[in-house]
């Protein structure tokens, strides 16, 4: 009820806001140039276009598909479109009536000069109203040196300020002091719930597939919600409407081929991606111990694209991946890790419809229904202990949302989202011959229900912001069985005193409220800005897990009566400083966050196969904090950024029940607590041929639990820890190099090709990505450190396009 009446209100402020712009206070006569801008040689849309009317001195940027509008009294004007890596156009217009122009841009090959990271205007950064965004075009992802041959989307993220992993190899990100389960991950809006390929190696995104790539970890839109830290946006390209085209690579970890084209030219196009890895038969020639190691996967990427005519299109997206993993017999003797008879199996399949209904050159309507699914598997065949533990999410969504833009100072964006969840928990099944026990926990179900509000509002030529309001609420619903507990004690299966029924549909449990956001850009100067922002997120769906990074199989858990949502409250202030001619950028950006309802698990926690997960977890509260900073060079032969991050993370769980207390009830840094993160990365292009690159990181080592004491409990030593996350791993450093040798562009030929060579950890440094101990009566503990990658790692691809 609380989601329609802020809708109702939300729709009358818009038709207050069309009666408005109907019967305007002061009148007067104002025409409209739109259209599209589109790269000539692809016919694909250009987004973020810069668009300048000489005359008056306005600015203007496209669309996400490339669309534009440009309002101004009758007159003649001359327009100038400018984006990087394109020639600067310009167009003369008579305004007399609405127009509608097609702008094409052709690619500037010639230039050297290049944003390495960025695909964002050369002064979008400053211009632009939210802060803590950053946008990465694959282009720019390209240069920075691949793992293995092959180029990683979520990789290139780690190289930006406030972006960390727990270790190498591990799936997933944290962001801004937040675990790796508060990222919102979307591939063309549908959610992603494992982004990783071989157990976080790479990532499941395409690289010739992805046109742009946007991360939110400072200001999140009002359209955006469900996790409480970052949102990651990866949109697919738009298929070739005019001309068939076919690009793939070769590499020794993984090769790739992909065909778009039209069928229907100008109307009706498609776009079809694969990607696979299939290793097992490098493996046979590793060293014995690694000989029976699996570890293949594959996606498969496809799009199409109908537009009947210039108000209507309709796309649909689909995703498939799959991945096998399992260690050798023997690549872990010896070690105290017992993995060497497990296989993991894990799918995503996501599906798309999404129309855009060009309504006018003021009013867009946007409406995508999105279907994904996540199932994983684990599975040893130990005869006597054989077992498979299967899991799963689905995610089934309806969303519309509406964007008016009255004038030149407003854009008001509405929106409502409906989510329907499933969650399968674990199910445990026996092999034929196993004592193992079958499991088969209840399913979750609930529905996410959320509206919103935003306008983007420009007072004058220095200031401007964007303010938003969110209401979402989570409405559980059965089948189901709830359990009650005692009064004034912990959460324990022996203080259940009852357990209650509920039948299919019903909704037994709500929770839910307002999620304000706010930013705002004050130009103090040519070039220069000051950003602040504020924006409160919500959490309803989360991953338990007492790893140090989470396993595939990990389980995943519906906010309820007994687990609160997450919730974060971030505030944010940046200044922003480009030169003259946008060649150097300077920027510095510090944050506050604190976590209402944090999580964390208990002392001794087992959640895969628990039946209700709050008498596993704590919640409790945590706080993170941090500054930023970035310089980037974007002219001239050599080009590269130097960003750093300073972050801290804390928790603290103080339950009034000693059972429910982490760290004697005292703040402790979380998993990720990484204080300093540095990353540098140069690339030199003395030619359109031939370009180098050389990537150098540096972080401090994550925190780790060691045991205090080591007692003797029946001629068994067994460790005894008391402090959690009090000690850390040794510090993380690496250093990167590639070189790429490309046709000359110059030369105009049909088919291109390029050459990539590539040393990933150069001086071959053996990083930690855990301590462990291993307990004999020889000696009372012995440490050991794991390391992922210990030596260096050369690789070359081979990638075309014809």
């Amino acid at each position: 009820m609380r989601v329609l009446l802020l809708l109702l209100f939300s729709l009358c402020l818009l038709n207050g806001a069309f009666a408005q712009q109907r019967n305007p206070a002061t009148p007067s006569v104002t025409f409209s140039a739109t259209g599209y801008v589109k790269d000539v040689k692809t016919g694909k849309p250009i987004q973020g276009a810069n668009i300048v009317v000489l005359n008056v001195s306005k600015g203007y940027v496209t669309a996400k598909d490339g669309f534009y509008t440009v309002q101004l009294p009758p007159g003649n004007y001359i327009l100038r479109f400018s984006h990087v890596g394109y020639r600067t156009k310009q167009d003369t217009i008579s305004l007399q009536r609405t127009l509608f122009r097609e702008i094409v841009m052709e690619d500037d090959s010639k230039d050297l000069e290049e944003v390495v990271v960025t695909s964002e205007a050369p002064d979008r950064n400053v211009r632009k109203i939210e802060i803590g965004v950053s946008q990465l075009s694959i282009k720019s992802i390209r240069r920075i040196p691949p793992l293995m041959g092959e180029v990683d989307i979520v990789r290139s993220l780690l190289l930006l300020p406030g972006v960390t992993t727990v270790g190498e190899g591990a799936p997933g990100y944290n962001v801004r002091g937040g675990s790796a389960d508060q990222n919102l991950i979307l591939f063309d809006d549908a959610p992603v719930f494992n982004s990783s390929h071989l157990m976080g190696f790479f990532s499941v995104f395409n690289p010739d597939v992805v046109s742009n790539v946007t991360l939110n970890r400072g200001g999140v839109a009002a359209a955006f919600g469900g996790r409480a830290s970052s949102v990651l946006d990866v949109k697919i390209k738009e298929p070739d409407a005019e001309k068939w085209s076919v690009n793939g690579g070769i590499g020794i970890i993984s090769s790739r081929l992909a065909v778009e084209g039209p069928i229907i030219k100008n109307r009706l196009s498609f776009l079809v991606a694969a990607r696979a890895s299939f290793n097992d038969f490098l493996f046979k020639l590793a060293p014995p111990n690694l000989r029976g190691t699996k570890a293949n996967f594959y996606d498969l990427t496809t799009k199409f694209k109908y537009q009947p005519n210039e108000k209507n299109t309709i796309t649909l997206t689909g995703y498939l991946s799959k991945d096998i993993f399992k260690l050798a017999s023997d690549s872990l003797s010896g070690q105290e890790i017992n993995a060497s008879s497990t296989q993991f199996n894990y799918q995503t399949m996501n599906a798309v419809l999404r129309w855009n209904y060009f309504m006018s050159k003021q009013v867009n309507l946007a409406t995508a229904v999105i279907l994904s699914r996540y199932k994983a598997d684990l599975s040893s065949p130990d005869s006597s202990n054989a077992f498979q533990l299967q899991s799963g999410v689905w995610h089934r969504q309806i969303k519309s949302d509406l964007t008016f833009t009255p004038n030149e100072t407003h854009q008001w964006q509405v929106g409502v989202s409906a989510i329907d969840y499933l969650l399968q928990p674990n199910t445990r099944i026996p092999g034929p011959y196993s004592n193992v026990l079958p499991v088969d926990l209840d399913r979750e179900r609930a529905y996410e229900l959320a509206a919103y509000i935003q306008d983007e509002w420009k007072l004058n030529t220095n200031v401007a912001l964007v303010a938003g309001l969110r209401y979402s609420e989570l409405l559980n619903r059965g089948p189901a069985s709830v359990r009650t507990y005692q009064e004034n004690g912990p959460k324990q299966d022996e203080t259940v005193t009852s357990t209650q029924t509920y039948a299919a549909g019903k909704v037994y449990h709500s929770t839910g409220g307002l999620e304000p956001r706010l930013a705002i850009r004050w130009s103090v100067g040519e070039g220069k800005a000051i950003k602040a922002g504020y924006s409160r997120l919500r959490q309803y769906i989360q991953q338990v897990t007492n790893t140090t990074a989470a396993l595939p199989t990990s389980r995943w858990h519906l906010s309820d009566q007994y687990t609160k949502p997450v919730i974060a409250d971030q505030w944010s202030l940046g200044y922003f400083r480009n030169t003259a001619d946008n060649a150097i950028e300077v920027s510095g950006e510090m944050y506050y966050k604190t976590l209402t309802n944090a999580i964390d698990y208990r002392d001794g926690a087992e959640l895969q196969l628990a039946k209700a997960v709050e008498t596993q977890i704590v919640q409790g509260s945590g706080q993170a904090y941090g500054l930023e900073g970035l310089l980037r060079k974007n002219k001239g032969r050599w080009t590269g950024f130097m960003s750093y991050t300073f972050a801290r993370t804390f928790l603290t769980m103080n339950s009034p029940y000693t059972d429910e207390r982490v760290n004697n009830g005292n703040p402790y840094p979380a998993n990720y607590d990484k204080p300093h993160t540095l990353n540098v990365l140069a690339t030199y292009r003395p030619s359109t041929w031939f370009s180098m690159s050389l990537n150098f990181t540096y972080s401090t080592g994550r925190p780790t639990t060691q045991p205090a004491a080591i007692a003797r409990v029946g001629g068994i030593l067994v460790p005894i820890y008391i402090d959690r996350n009090q000690q850390r791993v040794p510090d993380y450093h690496r250093l990167d190099f590639s070189m790429t040798f490309e046709q000359n562009p110059l030369k105009k030929k049909r088919n291109q090709s390029s050459w990539v060579f590539s040393v990933y950890n150069v001086y071959a440094h053996k990083n930690a990505y855990s301590i462990f101990y291993k307990l004999s009566p020889a000696s009372a503990s012995d440490a050991y450190k794991l390391s992922i990658f210990g030596t260096a790692f050369p690789s070359l691809t081979y990638n075309f396009k014809f």
